[in-house]
């Protein structure tokens, strides 16, 4: 299968999911979104009250600051793939609990890192940071990307970090702007993770459509 292929397949798999007490209160998953050839991958804590709505990743007031953040590094949405630890709003923008991680992460996340095969992968916050980096302190080393398992990892603060406390926002800023000479050196120095999928003569993978 193709990196579309499955990317799909998991949106599928998402979009009817019943493994945990989460789709009880959902009004939509959120598979995530982006093209399968992407460089870079986000990955955020969980969608809010917009996302569940949706059905999208980050289309509230922190995805319109994503946006902002984004274009700081020279990048559009539509260039990189943005995903969530969790797939379902918890009840009032609760924390997820560790068995709602663990299950949305074994059963998507991860399968969604694998077929997409990033360069970078940035991290939103500290629950998706705290599945590289476990027992460290977004606080102290955000914007410091770390090698993990060959990839490189970029933690940063979530933009409603930024939203809540507006001093953060400056360091949300720096940290973005750094993103491209990040990826430029990953491109120069690291060897690329080995692919998912064996190399093929097949056209090149469009957008992928999650509606």
């Amino acid at each position: 299968m193709t990196a579309i292929d499955i990317l799909q397949l998991i949106t599928n798999e998402v979009q009817t999911c019943t493994r945990c007490a989460l789709h009880t209160g959902r009004a939509r998953a959120v598979p995530g979104e982006g093209p399968p050839t992407a460089e870079v991958m986000l990955i955020g804590e969980g969608p809010g009250y917009h996302e569940d709505r949706q059905g999208r990743p980050f289309v509230g007031p922190s995805g319109q600051l994503l946006d902002d953040l984004l274009a700081l590094a020279g990048l559009q949405r539509a260039d990189v793939f943005i995903g969530n630890v969790i797939k379902c709003r918890p009840p009032k923008n609760r924390d997820p609990l560790p068995d709602e991680v663990a299950t949305c992460t074994q059963a998507y996340l991860f399968r969604q890192i694998e077929a997409l095969n990033p360069k970078v992968i940035v991290t939103l916050g500290r629950f998706s940071m705290n599945l590289f980096l476990p027992g460290e302190k977004i606080s102290r080393i955000h914007g410091q990307p770390r090698i993990v398992e060959g990839r490189l990892i970029v933690p940063m603060l979530h933009p409603a970090a930024a939203l809540h406390q507006p001093q953060n926002r400056p360091l949300l800023e720096a940290d973005f702007r750094r993103l491209p000479e990040l990826l430029a050196t990953v491109e120069r120095e690291a060897p690329a993770p080995a692919p998912a999928t064996p190399p093929n003569d097949e056209p090149p993978l469009e957008q992928l459509s999650l509606f």
